[in-house]
């Protein structure tokens, strides 16, 4: 059967290379979280060699993370930068949005949910606060992670050695005197944030703005998200932290009950009475 001049100029137009790296991409899926080069060349049909150059690729551009075991790979948070505006279409966003809207009432100051994307935090949904003088970060915005309690919360879910790895030959570079900006620093703050179930954070990132962050458990009680409020305040005294601290911390039992996990599951105690800030 002859080719038709449609299919002609899909021929003539068609990347085999770029064809080839989507399909990689979906064999990622819920039943198969985590695959290695060898699984994926023999998935594809390609040849190893093949196979390794596009997982090289894909990780450097974010698409890929190599997993802990350094021989599997998962889908890295790269694809959200593929278009911000359709998060909102998705699951995590979609559940999110109510809970930090509720979170926002019952604090008055701006909530976020956000995610981590290696080095850097990003916000995928937000609902300002009452206080116009003060305007909350943007949908899309990243910070870097080990400046700010959020990404100290999300942080907490790797192990010593992959902590060292995403680090590994990296300046953590101070925003403010309370920045941390060695390893073994940044390390002990993230010990004391899980200790206690969330963080605090006064002038970490920012000198003027504190903030209040909780982690999001999946079903095997890993971290994959963090909701948090922020307020324009340099210090935060006891009385009035402590039902912001609740509300926080209700906030994310919310969300792991909206998307069907327990509560307390996981490493994340519940929370305590301790609230130090850092």
């Amino acid at each position: 059967m002859p080719m038709s001049n449609d299919d002609a100029i899909e021929d003539r137009y068609h990347v085999p290379a770029l064809a080839r790296g989507l399909q990689l991409l979906t064999q990622f899926n819920r039943e198969q979280r985590e695959l290695s080069g060898a699984e994926l060349s023999r998935m594809l049909g390609l040849p190893r060699a093949s196979v390794f150059r596009m997982l090289c690729t894909l990780e450097q551009s974010g698409f890929l993370e190599r997993c802990a075991d350094g021989v599997n790979y998962k889908l890295g948070l790269g694809v959200l930068r593929l278009g911000f505006e359709l998060l909102a279409s998705m699951e995590l966003t979609e559940l999110g949005r109510p809970v930090i809207e509720e979170l926002r009432e019952r604090s008055g100051h701006s909530a976020h949910l956000v995610v981590r994307d290696g080095r850097e935090v990003v916000f995928v949904a937000k609902v300002p606060g009452r206080n116009a003088m003060f305007h909350s970060i943007q949908v899309g915005a990243r910070l870097p992670a080990h400046a700010t309690v959020l990404g100290r919360v999300l942080l907490a879910d790797l192990s010593p050695v992959e902590l060292a790895a995403l680090y590994q030959d990296r300046t953590l570079s101070a925003y403010t005197p309370m920045t941390p900006t060695t390893l073994a620093e940044l390390s002990a703050r993230i010990a004391e944030d899980r200790a206690r179930g969330y963080g605090v954070s006064m002038g970490g990132y920012e000198t003027g703005i504190s903030s209040i962050a909780a982690p999001v458990l999946d079903a095997q009680g890993r971290v994959v998200a963090a909701v948090s409020i922020s307020m324009p305040h340099e210090r935060v005294d006891e009385p009035q932290l402590a039902p912001l601290v609740d509300a926080v911390c209700a906030a994310a039992r919310q969300m792991n009950e909206r998307l069907r996990h327990l509560p307390e599951r996981g490493q994340w105690p519940a929370r305590t009475t301790s609230r130090k800030a850092a």
